[in-house]
């Protein structure tokens, strides 16, 4: 079955005047146009390509690759708005629509949107949409308390950031355990520090409990070697200095600091941390 929206890896089955054709192992062809052809090829070579509809809704193949693929989050830029919706550029030369009832906001030209790829059922065309909490759903959890998830930034609130759960649910960073910048569309790793009623994941991105000790314990002593075996930092340091030189918070540097001391790692003195 050839897969819309998707990357192929097909059999080229014959040359033709407009390129080459290609089809999956039950004989359905698609054809990747010239442009796409490679300098070298045979008859039955696999290639990997990806299938989407042209311009007159027929099937069509090529070998660059998209910046998202259907049923998928990505940060794409909007080349051009017309009186039916937003073109945004998805890395191949037709660009992918946004109707406007699928934008959260009025998209501009020149603005970059976090949006899914669907098919819509109306054309089966794949389309774009920047609501993308209508594609989470948190009713069936597939993650727990304390697993690692994969995440993408999703949109700030007042109380956090919230978040893209393994590209399935929806969750929350608060404020206070956000010790980097984070940018729409940034992509990173991620622990579910809790489950709340209603299926509500809070996340952070530091690791929990016992865990979070060696990985901090470990960049502070990265921090010292890259400084000469110093850091104007102590147990009285304000938080926010903590923050800016660590990236961590001033409980999570304290235990980190406890343990490095206990190894006979670093002295601690006034003026800050010395490593032995």
């Amino acid at each position: 079955m050839i897969h819309l929206g998707k990357i192929n890896t097909l059999e080229i089955i014959r040359e033709a005047v407009q390129g080459l054709y290609i089809a999956d192992a039950d004989g359905n062809e698609v054809l990747l146009p010239n442009r796409y052809v490679p300098k070298e090829f045979k008859i039955w070579d696999k290639i990997d390509v990806f299938v989407y509809l042209d311009n007159e809704e027929r099937l069509v193949a090529t070998t660059d690759k998209p910046y998202i693929q259907l049923d998928d989050f990505a940060l794409l830029r909007c080349n051009q708005i017309t009186d039916y919706g937003a073109f945004l550029d998805w890395g191949l030369v037709k660009e992918l629509f946004c109707p406007f009832k699928e934008q959260a906001f009025k998209m501009k030209p020149g603005g970059w949107y976090l949006v899914y790829c669907y098919i819509d059922e109306k054309t089966n065309r794949l389309v774009a949409s920047s609501k993308t909490n209508r594609f989470l759903d948190n009713k069936i959890l597939t993650v727990k308390e304390f697993d690692e998830v994969d995440l993408i930034v999703s949109h700030p609130s007042e109380i956090g950031m919230n978040v893209i759960v393994n590209k399935t649910h929806a969750g929350l960073i608060y404020k206070d355990a956000i010790f980097k910048d984070l940018s729409i569309g940034d992509k990173l790793k991620g622990i579910v520090k809790k489950v709340r009623p209603g299926n509500k994941l809070d996340i952070t991105l530091g690791q929990i409990g016992y865990r979070n000790i060696e990985p901090n314990a470990e960049l502070i002593m990265h921090e010292l070697h890259d400084n000469s075996g110093f850091l104007n930092l102590t147990d009285k340091s304000d938080p926010e200095d903590i923050k800016a030189q660590l990236q961590m918070s001033k409980k999570n540097f304290k235990k980190a600091v406890g343990t490095l001391y206990k190894q006979h790692l670093i002295e601690i003195k006034s003026d800050g941390i010395y490593l032995v």
